[in-house]
């Protein structure tokens, strides 16, 4: 059904009387987020909770929905955000930032005493809004199925909503903005990317012109929207001759809210005014007198990446959704134009994506738990991604918040107390530690909560800012009474105080201790890479505690925010971390065993001192000259013939009777030294072996023959003998070494009378025989013996009769005496 918000409210009564659940599409200027809690409070019995994405838009709404009642904010309206609120017991409709529901959802499960929460502007699919949806639904169905829950969006796609709420319908109404005439006007042709310099002032200038432009052809105030602060001040200094009668004011989140109210506030008499704005002016929103937006077609967002444990911030295009949010401010109290910065037929993303793809969701499993659930278990719109879940759990961890009970997480008493704090677990958790430095912690806590901007990496001058900075001095002293301070906030005691900061800051980032390598580069305790300018005061720091940096290119983030931290502090701080590491190696150079003993934090290396003698670790000693032994190769051993001769023996039996016997070539020896450095074939033989001189003295033999058990040695000699009886009577030695297989060379007299060919391994393995002359040289080369007498004997014998005369040549020698003598020592006996 599509009606404007007065003609859909019956509908929309009639929804959450039924239902307790409905869900409202009204597009800008329908004025849905003042006019329907006002409507829902007269039939209402509780109070009502609305949930603003944004603190400005949070006072805004509700100084305007008091007003119209004619009161001030804080009677039957009022309003909740961080670090202040305006509300009391008259109180019916309080405007609440996120946050706030989410901690008060898990202190008080039934929501006591409400009648009706109302998410206003879902469609920005905060990572809090998100979370407090489904601990409502819990809620509902498990506490409170009296809750009533309205979600209200301008451009939200209803349906994958409203199956999540189901049974909930769905009412549409059209609102009543005023027409708006969307114009281009791309940036000129040429001017290169966002992303590098000469692109990102080219598109600054386009803005200023364009705004200077709009003011010398149209009347009104105008809403000028760019990615973020930097931008902001830059374009605020193109447009600084701008005529009297216009005023120009900055709005983002940021600043104070004086600031901020100054921006939104109504121009004066005969007067304009400019506002350069992020994307907080995009909803829940009006500024008085604006008919004119120019939009730059950017925003900026953080993206959360769980491999390096950081955030980033990144500027994108904005969204289709964003892009509409953004026109319909022009078309709030009259007919506005909209210059859009960019092509007519350029292709935007339909809409933003959830923040809770992109988060760090530390706060987020922090809250869950705390709600007595787990994330998988939620009636979630958007699955949180596995990855960012571990990289949250790992945080937790750290910080000592969750335990496992029962086979599930749970939160420690500490854990617990973080959950408590209106604040990062981080910052929590550095506050509860922070003991006598208190004061300290809670100013810091405020300087990261709130984004203190301020030139130079080093925090310690930023303090400056709590003198200077209402708001921030606040969030101090709230810091420090929710973290047990007592009486005032102890401004003074922080300056004395300052040059404990590193060690404060690395309470909630441990993580990133970062040691100093080089003037400007850093490694954190989490083994990544980090840097500041070379010229940053703190480029030269040994140690320091990060609290802010991004996550970089090619593993090293840039540091943004840091104090110095003292290495005896870092010790004493993070005593329990600490670890001593001995490191073993084995160096080519001298071909010795270098062992040094580490201590560490993380990947940080605090101190490393040689060792020598007893002091050094057996194990890794080992370890390494076994590898040293691995990288040489065999070579480096004390072979032996002896031992080749016996290496070969067992590797002819593996090849006759398969994987029995070991195999003991090269390359299997070496493959086992590599593979278990610690328990091979040879560690037992190197004890006391630290430097290659050493290799010698390696009992190789012992080593090798240990692979053989007693029964299997036995064997080898048996069928694999070292050497053969030959038929003269002589023991002579087997050659296995050669590639062709086992060779005995002898004497051809000495065999006489051996009709088949010698055979080892059972006779399954012929040898080759050498028959050799009276001088030892080889006379013929064959497997078949028998057939060598029979056949190519005849020939030899005619040679060598004539040159070895004195030694028998038998015409028939199968009949003949085997022998290695001569014929007159035949004769004589």
């Amino acid at each position: 059904m599509n009606m404007p918000v007065e003609s859909s409210f019956p509908a929309l009564l009639d929804a959450l009387r039924t239902h307790n659940r409905a869900l409202l599409v009204a597009p800008p200027g329908s004025g849905k987020t003042t006019r329907v809690p006002l409507m829902l409070m007269e039939h209402m019995q509780g109070s009502i909770l609305m949930l603003e994405p944004r603190r400005l838009a949070a006072r805004s709404a509700a100084r305007y929905m008091a007003a119209s009642l004619g009161e001030s904010a804080g009677r039957r309206v009022g309003y909740r955000v961080r670090l202040e609120s305006r509300v009391s017991r008259e109180t019916r409709v309080e405007i609440i930032t996120e946050g706030i529901l989410t901690r008060r959802l898990v202190s008080d499960p039934e929501l006591s005493g409400v009648s009706c929460v109302i998410f206003d502007e879902f469609h920005e699919r905060s990572l809090q809004a998100d979370t407090a949806l489904a601990l409502c639904l819990e809620a509902q169905e498990a506490l409170r199925p009296d809750l009533k829950i309205l979600v209200m969006s301008a451009t939200l796609d209803a349906e994958e909503l409203s199956s999540l709420l189901a049974p909930c319908p769905v009412i549409r109404a059209e609102g009543r903005m005023w027409p708006v005439d969307i114009r281009y006007s791309p940036c000129p042709a040429g001017s290169g990317s966002f992303g590098t310099f000469s692109g990102r002032e080219a598109l600054l200038a386009h803005t200023a012109s364009s705004v200077k432009r709009m003011l010398a052809e149209e009347q009104g105030s105008m809403l000028v929207f760019l990615p973020g602060q930097g931008e902001i001040r830059r374009v605020a200094d193109m447009l600084a001759n701008l005529p009297d009668n216009v005023s120009l004011h900055p709005l983002y989140g940021d600043l104070s809210a004086a600031e901020q109210d100054a921006a939104i506030a109504p121009a004066a008499p005969g007067k304009r005014k400019v506002v350069l704005a992020t994307s907080i002016a995009e909803t829940s929103l009006t500024i008085e007198g604006v008919r004119v937006v120019v939009d730059c077609g950017l925003s900026r967002t953080a993206r959360f990446s769980p491999a390096t444990g950081m955030s980033a911030l990144v500027t994108v295009r904005v969204t289709q959704d964003a892009a509409d949010q953004r026109a319909g401010r022009a078309g709030r109290v009259e007919p506005g134009i909209c210059v859009r910065l960019w092509h007519e037929g350029d292709v935007l993303l339909p809409s933003r994506r959830p923040e809770i793809l992109d988060a760090d969701l530390a706060p987020f499993l922090l809250d869950v738990l705390a709600w007595g659930s787990l994330p998988q278990e939620l009636p979630l719109l958007t699955p949180a991604p596995e990855a960012s879940l571990a990289q949250a759990r790992q945080t937790l961890e750290l910080l000592g918040a969750v335990r496992e009970s029962n086979g599930r997480s749970a939160l420690t008493s500490h854990g617990e107390a973080l959950a408590r704090m209106p604040m990062h677990p981080r910052l929590a958790h550095m506050a509860l530690l922070a003991g006598e430095h208190l004061p300290l912690a809670a100013a810091l806590a405020a300087l990261v909560e709130e984004r203190s901007s301020g030139s130079g990496c080093d925090v310690r001058p930023r303090l400056a800012e709590l003198r200077r900075s209402t708001r921030l001095r606040r969030a101090a002293e709230q810091i420090y009474s929710l973290s047990g301070g007592k009486g005032a906030f102890p401004i003074n005691d922080v300056f004395r105080d300052e040059e404990s900061a590193g060690a404060m800051l690395s309470l909630a980032w441990p993580e990133r201790m970062a040691q100093r390598r080089e003037r400007g580069k850093f490694r954190l305790a989490s083994g990544r890479g980090a840097e500041l300018p070379p010229e940053d005061a703190l480029a030269d720091a040994p140690f320091l505690a990060v609290a802010a940096m991004d996550g970089g290119a090619q593993g090293t983030g840039r540091i943004h925010l840091a104090a110095p931290l003292d290495k005896s502090t870092l010790e004493e701080l993070h005593g329990d971390l600490l670890r001593e590491e001995d490191v073993v190696r084995w160096d080519d150079r001298t071909e010795t065993v270098l062992a040094r003993r580490r201590t560490l934090l993380g990947s940080l290396v605090l101190s490393d001192e040689p060792l020598r003698g007893r002091d050094l670790p057996a194990d890794k000693v080992l370890s390494a000259v076994t590898q040293a032994v691995a990288d040489l190769g065999p070579a480096c051993l004390p072979w032996t013939k002896e031992l080749r001769e016996w290496q070969a023996r067992v590797l002819l039996m593996r090849r006759m009777d398969g994987e029995a016997w070991p195999d003991v070539s090269d390359e299997a020896l070496m493959a086992g030294l590599k593979s278990s450095p610690l328990d091979n074939w040879l560690s037992p033989w190197l004890s006391g072996v630290t430097r290659r001189a050493q290799f010698s003295s390696i009992d190789l033999t012992g080593a090798l023959h240990a692979l053989l058990p007693f029964a299997e040695a036995r064997r080898l000699d048996r069928e694999a003998p070292e050497h053969l009886r030959v038929p003269s009577g002589s023991l002579v030695r087997i050659d296995y070494l050669p590639e062709g297989g086992p060779v005995l060379a002898v004497k051809l007299q000495e065999m006489f009378g051996q009709q088949d060919t010698p055979a080892v391994c059972g006779g399954r393995c012929p040898l080759t025989v050498h028959l050799l002359s009276p001088a030892g040289r080889p006379l013929q080369v064959t497997r078949d013996l028998s057939g060598f007498w029979r056949g190519a004997y005849a020939a030899v014998r005619a040679e060598m009769r004539g040159r070895y005369p004195k030694h028998p040549w038998p015409e028939d020698p199968l009949a003949a005496i085997p022998t290695k003598k001569t014929k007159k020592a035949l004769e004589r006996g």
